[in-house]
């Protein structure tokens, strides 16, 4: 009997679905909780795939662990909680290719590529919906640019270290992106507000002249 549950990093608790599997075959579920959370303590903050193998005669399960999506990779890798909703307007992290590297080379068991290079393209293909810049750039441009040769040799390295002083220019160019961005939404929001107050405004006055149209008009007297 296999079991599929997507479980908190090192933080499983005890629920309702859990049970009703586990509790009709007699299996403890507290055992269970707990082995999942050792099993899962590297990923502490992330979502993360669980299968669980369960012999039902014996009472005896197996935990199998795959690597979280790489989406919550990501998240953990930039330190962010969640990706724009507003792809090309809005960014929310500005990553090293060493970073790109690290989250592929972490997926790359469970990913279905030929080779690092091409986890990599994946991993920026994720990074295109995430709303995420790598290098200064949209992820949308780097994909052919990978194909072409761009990153062969930290690509080739392996190379998942950030070096400090690259790490600040791209942190420098990121604060000046999001400050630039920050001033564009808020005058968006800032228009958006304006044309509802101004619609409030000409309510009154739309209905009155409708009420106008409708009023039977007087016949005259010949």
């Amino acid at each position: 009997m296999q079991i599929k549950i997507l479980a908190e990093g090192g933080a499983m608790k005890p629920g309702p679905s859990l049970s009703q599997k586990l509790g009709p075959i007699g299996i403890n579920v507290n055992q269970v909780i707990e082995k999942v959370n050792e099993a899962t303590k590297n990923f502490k903050g992330l979502k993360v795939p669980v299968e669980l193998e369960v012999n039902a005669s014996t009472k005896e399960f197996e935990v199998k662990v795959f690597s979280p999506p790489v989406s919550e990779l990501l998240k953990r890798e930039l330190g962010i909680e969640k990706g724009s909703g507003l792809q090309k307007k809005q960014y929310i992290a500005n990553a090293s290719i060493e970073q790109i590297i690290s989250v592929a080379k972490t997926k790359f068991s469970n990913m279905l590529c030929k080779d690092l290079k091409s986890a990599v393209k994946t991993v920026i293909g994720t990074c295109v919906s995430l709303g995420i810049l790598i290098e200064n750039q949209e992820a949308s441009h780097l994909g052919h640019q990978i194909e072409g040769g761009k990153f062969h040799k930290e690509i080739e390295l392996e190379a998942t270290e950030t070096p400090s002083e690259k790490k600040a220019k791209l942190d420098e160019y990121f604060n000046e992106v999001k400050n630039k961005q920050d001033v564009v939404i808020k005058q968006e929001e800032a228009a958006k507000e304006a044309a509802e107050e101004k619609k409030k405004e000409e309510a009154p006055k739309v209905a009155t002249e409708e009420k106008k149209k409708e009023e039977p008009k007087e016949v005259k007297k010949k």
